[in-house]
């Protein structure tokens, strides 16, 4: 028995989701209301003998491994060690590999945890520290328990000796980030700093960042926990623990430069305010916010330096399938700034956010000359290397057009120095045009997802349907594993609906169960002739997916494709048509 197993035996499903869905019993299964979406009648289902969940009104599902993934933010392995910890399961007893053991991160969360309540207490003894945070910055007794803020004294060896006292290794502090090699030998890391403690999804403490309390020449105003096992500047998101709830009932996020600025808009009511490490967006960073929404807006100064974040961030987000904006701040304050003249005109920099790339246009069209030639080359180059790497070719001729409307040239001239800046040979065009068009779309349309799901489950459970599969092809799959189960239909046309006598189906197992227990919800009850009816139905609001989408990338290719490549283009529009036309009449 594998760690994922050995975790599925000791916890029921129910249990695990009941802590985040109101869950009640529906005949063999349970019932609630999404956690995804803002539904008022209960389509989240939950089936203990299958041990899947499945929410209808949002198309996702899986096993309790996929929710706490989708729920928590985390990936798989973030996922497995949370259940393993709820289930009691030592993870160590299923490492294989060399025979060094890695350092024990359990360990090392209970070292920076002794460590925060350390900088606690020194925070309620020091007067000076007090009144920065709780006069000068403005914070509430409550804000300043709720971060754990704290005050590192100015000692050689203040932690470092508590620690040791409590029982931590030398070697456990080093690995935690929490000392530095001093003139005297091992000391601590952090002095004479506030202290604000850095902590993971879950609220446990993975390092800090620490602010000098006084002022002090050639020394750095703020310095952060080095790289650890814990702790990863690339991926770490500030304040995460407190608002990712807020994030999805709101349904969007906000990143701000500092971690201050984070309490200070939680203090106000603000609590979908995040930080990461500097202006530094990683393709992680926005990984992890876009599973709880994908509305992503930063409010960074509007600096050189944050204007450069905001040209590396619209890729990575096209890229990811985050919708990037920009807050604009008034008069250039900081976040904190603005909520001690008036916490609403912080709340109305949020709501006035503008996409990323329209802020970024009219920031170069304020900063060039755009009516000389000079200007037009400046702005389009800019402006062109950020376009040349979104990956939607609609929304980068939209951009194109109208960036030839703002400074008055023509959109083919555009388009010839973009097709330069991609770097796109004439025989990677063409491949990609004979390809099947991205298949693994970033943002799937609900209304999508659930046709080709309900077909696959009528096509699975009734073998009487598996006929209308005869023109879907694997490119209208919007999942590995959709393509999987579609292809092992097709080619067994007479399976009976055993698992068992499906080997090729072993790696989805639990999708096939997802599959099945839509169908029981949706139509167990409902007769074989209407079934029939709507496996038809499916059929053809499948393809018709397809092809729209195959017809909106063709057509912006087109718009940009050699006069060679014009015929083979029109060639594959007129074999869409030919097959939704064909899906129909049958």
């Amino acid at each position: 028995m594998d760690a994922v197993q050995e975790v599925k035996a000791k916890l029921s499903i129910e249990d695990v989701l009941s802590e985040y869905v109101s869950l009640k019993r529906a005949g063999r299964n349970f019932k609630g209301l999404s956690p995804f979406t803002n539904e008022r009648t209960p389509s989240f289902v939950v089936s203990p003998e299958k041990q899947i969940w499945h929410d209808f009104s949002s198309g996702r599902g899986g096993d309790m491994f996929t929710f706490i993934q989708e729920v928590e933010g985390l990936d798989f392995k973030g996922a497995l060690e949370l259940l393993a910890r709820k289930a009691g399961v030592d993870l160590e007893q299923f490492s294989t590999g060399s025979k060094s053991k890695g350092p024990n991160k359990e360990r090392l969360h209970e070292t920076l945890a002794a460590a925060a309540k350390f900088y606690q207490a020194q925070l309620r003894t020091k007067e000076d520290a007090l009144h920065y945070l709780l006069k000068k910055r403005g914070f509430s007794k409550d804000i300043v328990l709720q971060f754990q803020l704290g005050y590192s004294p100015d000692t050689t060896r203040g932690l470092t000796d508590y620690l040791l006292k409590k029982g931590f290794s030398e070697q456990e502090l080093k690995l935690a980030g929490l000392t530095a090699m001093r003139r005297g030998g091992l000391g601590d890391m952090f002095r004479e700093r506030i202290m604000v403690p850095l902590h993971d999804s879950f609220g446990r403490v993975v390092g800090f960042t620490a602010r000098l309390l006084y002022e002090a020449e050639g020394a750095p105003k703020y310095i952060n926990t080095p790289q650890t096992p814990l702790y990863d500047k690339s991926r770490h998101i500030y304040g995460l623990h407190l608002a990712k709830e807020m994030i999805r009932a709101e349904k969007y996020s906000v990143i701000v430069e500092g971690n201050l600025d984070v309490i200070a808009s939680h203090q106000v009511g603000q609590k979908h305010v995040v930080a990461t490490a500097g202006t530094a967006i990683t393709e992680q960073h926005l990984k992890v916010l876009a599973r709880f929404s994908p509305d992503v807006r930063l409010a960074f100064d509007q600096d050189r330096a944050g204007l450069e974040a905001t040209e590396r961030a619209i890729p990575i987000a096209s890229k990811v399938g985050v919708n990037l904006s920009i807050i604009t701040i008034p008069s250039g304050k900081d976040p904190d700034e603005l909520i001690a003249q008036d916490p609403k005109l912080w709340q109305k920099a949020i709501t006035g956010h503008s996409y990323a790339l329209d802020w970024l246009i009219k920031r170069h069209q304020e900063k060039l000359d755009t009516s000389s030639a000079q200007g037009k080359r400046e702005f389009t180059d800019v402006v062109l290397r950020v376009l040349k790497n979104i990956e939607d070719p609609v929304e980068q001729d939209h951009y194109v057009v109208r960036l030839s409307e703002l400074i008055a040239v023509s959109a083919d001239s555009l388009r010839v120095k973009l097709q330069k800046k991609s770097n796109l040979n004439q025989e990677n065009r063409l491949k990609s045009i004979k390809a099947p068009l991205d298949p693994l779309p970033r943002q799937y349309d609900k209304d999508q997802l659930k046709s080709i799901e309900h077909l696959l489950c009528l096509a699975l459970m009734l073998p009487g349907t598996r006929g209308y599969l005869g023109l879907i092809e694997p490119a209208m799959m919007l999942t590995a594993q959709q393509q999987l189960l579609l292809s092992f239909l097709q080619e067994t046309p007479d399976f009976d609906g055993s698992l068992e006598n499906a080997p090729k189906l072993k790696d989805i197992t639990d999708y096939v169960k997802m599959i099945t227990l839509q169908f029981e919800e949706l139509y167990d009850n409902v007769d074989t002739l209407e079934l029939q009816y709507e496996a038809a139905r499916l059929r053809v609001k499948v393809v018709d997916y397809f092809v729209k989408q195959q017809k909106n990338k063709l057509s912006s290719q087109l718009k940009v494709a050699d006069a060679a490549l014009e015929p083979a283009i029109l060639s594959e529009v007129r074999k869409l048509d030919q097959l939704l036309k064909a899906v129909k009449e049958v």
